[in-house]
């Protein structure tokens, strides 16, 4: 199912015709729902301190969990005490949930359980994240607080709107769900502060990203333990369950790695130990961080992930903590953040 999407969206597929009615009316609640916050009949809750959203206009993965460590570390960088806030995709969580140190991605979602494994950041799920936002407030102290996608969740309140765009599929055809990739329409993207192409050309007023690989690490230990080899000469199976394996898959070629095979899964797939086991027969088994964390409590000693951070131009980092104190300076009055 997912090849054919992938087709209709990506590729030209003739099928998009055939859903392009379906888009008319997707496009019609979306425009209401829009108009209804715009209106105010439905209400919009700004938070006490600043909120930074990062999200897309497209269904699927583009790189908003790197830009969110990026910006986690960032911040820290210049003084912040940033907190996260996310949906928690895939779980059923009533009310909020506080992602600890080592929570599992059944609790909470993958991302936030790899979020909080790399940085360690205040950091609450729930699927009204107005809710979360109060929490992470209340909890933490935090002074920006960092939301993980929710760029069409116009219940909060946000002061900078950050859009991540996969610099190599883009926007796809164009075309509004179930015909096309958008959540919105192009037009939206002229109301936001910032746009990242990930992993490909910037346009006029973008900032170009890239995934910077780091060393390679086994799944089945903490990463604080010891050090680590890894020989990418040897033959090896790869894996990806993120919105474009094809990405993964392709850097580690161009690193050198030995692909014996390659296999895709669908976004925030769950794993288990018999289906991998499977899947890599005796040899290595590498996948990406987000995938590490679903199989940490059963992999195996030749199941390995392999890391990325996100490298922005100075440019980006001066724009947005300019504009992060602005925002700060008139919620507060007096900021005292650096």
């Amino acid at each position: 199912m997912q090849a054919l999407v992938n087709k209709i969206w990506y590729q030209g597929h003739p099928l998009r015709w055939l859903l392009l009615p379906l888009s008319g009316v997707f496009a019609v609640i979306t425009y209401v729902r829009r108009a209804l916050f715009r209106l105010g009949f439905k209400p919009q809750t700004a938070m006490p301190v600043p909120v930074i959203v990062v999200g897309n206009i497209t269904v699927g993965g583009s790189g908003k969990t790197p830009t969110v460590i990026y910006l986690i570390e960032l911040l820290r960088q210049h003084g912040f005490h940033p907190g996260v806030i996310s949906r928690g995709y895939g779980v059923d969580i009533q009310g909020v949930k506080t992602v600890n140190l080592g929570a599992s991605a059944v609790e909470v979602g993958d991302e936030p359980a790899m979020i909080v494994a790399r940085t360690q950041v205040p950091m609450v799920v729930g699927a009204k994240r107005v809710d979360a936002a109060n929490a992470l407030i209340a909890e933490f102290g935090v002074d920006v607080i960092i939301c993980d996608d929710g760029l069409q969740h116009y219940a909060l309140g946000r002061d900078i709107e950050l859009v991540v765009i996969d610099g190599q599929r883009g926007l796809g055809n164009g075309l509004l769900l179930p015909a096309g990739p958008l959540r919105e329409g192009a037009w939206r993207l002229d109301a936001v502060d910032f746009i990242v192409s990930n992993g490909g050309p910037a346009a006029k007023g973008q900032f170009e990203m890239q995934l910077a690989p780091t060393e390679v690490k086994p799944v089945k230990c903490d990463s604080t333990f010891g050090e680590y080899s890894f020989d990418k000469s040897q033959p090896l199976v790869a894996m990806a369950g993120i919105g474009n394996p094809a990405r993964f898959f392709e850097s580690l070629r161009a690193q050198g790695y030995q692909l014996a095979l390659c296999q895709d899964f669908d976004d925030h797939q769950a794993y288990d130990k018999i289906q991998l086991r499977d899947l890599a027969q005796d040899l290595p088994l590498l996948m990406t961080e987000k995938d590490a964390v679903k199989c940490r409590d059963f992999a195996q000693e030749n199941w390995w992930y392999l890391a990325v951070n996100a490298k922005l131009p100075p440019q980006f980092d001066e724009q947005l903590l300019a504009r992060l104190r602005e925002v700060a300076a008139a919620k507060q009055g007096n900021f005292h953040g650096i």
